[in-house]
């Protein structure tokens, strides 16, 4: 019998608070991704190539789940006082029927445990297959196809996710179970006393909301224009301005809102002047959490926009310029590589990299090479002044970072002459590759180069400098420096990184370098191999005549596990957190305003007595959680937008080559969905509110 009330009970609390218990569900699916990261194809992956990095990284996934367990407590708490209270009468009817306080706290706790129990079985299996998505989908994107996908799950995750959410669930039950189960039941079967918050009125009301948009307003001219220079003064002004101005907005947006009925109430008839003054009180009352909420989506947005932004440009900083980077047979590149080959079972004897280059084994894979020409000036014979360009980047003017460009131009002092060179043939292959157009070079010309991309502040200086008439001079003859900075990888991963270095004629290069033999050999693998057997597959097979011939190289699959490293750290955790104050946001919001509507019955009630028409109280209690929510939605976009512009024009600064416009688009999309899932929880709130109205009777 007392299985059977548990059971009925929990089945009644799922049906009643639908919107809690799916987003119970989903917290579980988001710990179990998270948790079970070390397991998905592309960490597996990872851990062979960024092994080191990816040990840090999962090191940090505990402290991620601890501080989500720690939000997700609040969110359960106030779900369940707000279940509670709906049940007050019930359970003080249970104690005057004579149940025992203990049996009460044990019945409660039962239920919270079943609920618990059934959010995992739906949530787990759901989470299984999103993770399987979320891998396929992100090795997809990265290029690697679905080579060596193994379906996996973790029973490590699934004990923690189970243990962390049981855990939370149960401890706020418990807190608030000895809570109710102490009330005698006469106070449990009267109705509390209507909570409010210290509202301002009047004149104070109208201050309020003014100072909220002079704050709001100074944080946003903050974050666009000094968040850069990473001042913790600023970031502090920009924290402190932002989250007083958006609680004094809110807390003064009755006021406004009071005016706009006081002005247009007499023109309108039916419930428009009730509606206006139910949203104004619900405003007035509760001020607090629409702030809270508003500023939790700001947080979620910007967590993802930053992921979106992560994941672009770890794209663009690694894209593809050759396949492989082959060293030519030098005594010192066989020294190098002597302990990486000693150990291969059957290696061969090292030959010469053409050799092995013209080969028939490799010719079936490679679809041209060529020689990369790098290399610094012979500074005995040769003088090299970068004089012309360290006075164009030093006289420049309305830099955004100083600090950056007194950094550029104390590098060109330490240079002291040894400048790195490239031929202009082996560059204009790289651009042909990159499907870019090639570089032309008159009399007297020169390019400038850097593999800097990333750093987008440097590239700013270097621009800068070279439309400020920069130039340099070798053995006293002056070149003129294109305006344009050229930064596509001349190798294929990292073999050598330049902050800055010199595209010249062929010719010219000869003369001034003392290396006449090229840095690498650049490879080209057969598009058709790419597409019939898959990049990973045709790239290790490759790699397999290099490593048996002896051959020093580097290959883009480097690139690809760094790529992914950066999608992995810069995308999940940052998505995943925004997917979780969303949640919290839009939660603790709708369960608010039904606990703001349920203390409103007596009115709805007051109405349908009057002669009211049950469909316009509805539609009145629709309209109410639409301009509630529209309210938090409002406030917290125009943050995210100046939030998102501050962000990428300072954190997260897009690498030359990225288009700002997909970054855009891509965050633009996300935003939708971020509209549409509150959309969701107030069609919710809007068919309980409608249910609620229609079960109250009169007389």
């Amino acid at each position: 019998m007392f299985f059977s009330q548990i059971k009925r009970n929990a089945a009644k609390n799922r049906k009643n608070n639908g919107l809690f218990f799916g987003s119970l569900v989903i917290a579980v699916i988001a710990f179990y991704t998270l948790l079970s990261m070390d397991k998905q194809d592309v960490m597996r992956f990872l851990k062979t190539i960024e092994s080191d990095a990816v040990s840090r990284l999962l090191k940090l996934v505990p402290v991620v789940y601890v501080v989500s367990l720690f939000f997700v407590f609040f969110l359960v708490y106030f779900s369940c006082h707000y279940q509670l209270n709906e049940r007050k009468r019930e359970l003080g009817l249970y104690l005057m029927l004579g149940m025992k306080r203990s049996r009460l706290f044990a019945m409660l706790m039962s239920e919270t445990l079943l609920n618990s129990l059934i959010s995992l079985v739906i949530g787990i299996p759901a989470a299984l297959l999103l993770t399987e998505v979320i891998s396929l989908t992100t090795v997809k994107v990265a290029g690697l196809g679905i080579i060596g996908h193994e379906v996996t799950w973790s029973f490590a995750a699934v004990i923690e996710t189970a243990a962390g959410f049981v855990m939370v669930q149960l401890i706020a039950m418990v807190i608030l179970s000895i809570r109710f189960a102490r009330m005698e039941p006469a106070g449990l079967l009267r109705p509390d006393a209507k909570e409010t918050q210290e509202m301002a009125v009047g004149i104070r009301s109208g201050l309020s909301f003014a100072a909220g948009c002079i704050l709001l307003a100074a944080a946003y001219i903050l974050g666009v224009t000094r968040l850069e220079s990473f001042d913790m003064i600023i970031i502090m002004l920009i924290l402190i301005f932002g989250a007083f101005g958006t609680f004094l907005l809110y807390r003064g947006a009755g006021a406004v809102i009071g005016r706009r009925i006081r002005k247009r109430g007499p023109e309108r008839s039916g419930l428009y002047t009730f509606t206006g003054r139910q949203i104004q009180e619900n405003v007035l009352c509760q001020y607090k959490t629409l702030a809270v909420s508003s500023l939790l989506l700001l947080i979620a947005l910007s967590c993802v926009s930053y992921g979106i932004g992560t994941v672009v440009s770890s794209q663009a900083a690694t894209a593809k310029t050759t396949d492989f980077s082959v060293q030519d047979k030098e005594d010192e590149a066989e020294d190098e590589a002597k302990d990486e080959t000693e150990d291969l079972a059957g290696a061969k004897a090292k030959g010469d990299t053409l050799e092995v280059l013209n080969s028939r084994e490799c010719k079936k894979y490679i679809s041209a090479y060529y020689p990369m020409y790098l290399g610094m000036a012979d500074a005995e014979a040769h003088e090299v002044s970068v004089a012309g360009l360290k006075k164009a980047a030093s006289t420049l003017k309305d830099v955004k970072d100083k600090d950056i460009q007194d950094n550029v131009v104390e590098y060109m002092d330490d240079s002291g002459g040894y400048e790195y060179f490239i031929a202009l043939s082996g560059y204009n292959h790289i651009l042909e590759a990159a499907g870019k157009e090639k570089l032309s070079l008159r009399e007297g010309e020169m390019a400038f180069y850097t593999s800097m991309k990333e750093y987008a502040n440097r590239i700013d200086i270097y621009r800068g400098a070279l439309k400020n008439g920069a130039y340099i001079k070798v053995d006293g003859k002056r070149y003129k420096l294109l305006e344009e900075v050229y930064y596509d990888n001349v190798v294929a991963d990292r073999q050598i990184t330049l902050e800055k270095a010199f595209i010249v004629p062929d010719e010219l290069y000869q003369e001034i370098t003392a290396d006449r033999e090229p840095f690498c050999y650049n490879v080209l693998l057969k598009e058709e191999l790419i597409r019939k057997d898959g990049f990973m597959q045709t790239l290790e097979k490759v790699s397999g005549i290099f490593r048996e011939n002896g051959l020093v190289y580097e290959s883009y699959l480097s690139g690809i596990g760094r790529r992914l490293f950066y999608t992995v750290a810069g995308s999940y955790i940052t998505i995943y957190l925004g997917i979780l104050f969303m949640i919290i946001a839009n939660t603790s919001l709708a369960l608010k305003y039904l606990m703001q509507q349920q203390a409103n019955r007596k009115r709805y009630r007051t109405l349908l007595m009057l002669g009211a028409d049950p469909g316009e109280i509805c539609r009145s209690s629709a309209k109410q959680i639409y301009l509630f929510s529209g309210l938090v939605l409002a406030v917290s976009s125009v943050s995210s937008v100046f939030a998102i512009w501050s962000l990428f024009n300072s954190i997260l600064r897009l690498p030359e080559g990225v288009s700002p416009g997909n970054v855009l688009i891509l965050t633009g999309a996300a935003f939708a969905v971020f509209v549409a899932t509150q959309m969701i929880y107030v069609m919710i709130i809007e068919k309980t509110g409608r249910k609620d109205i229609r079960s109250l009777k009169i007389g």
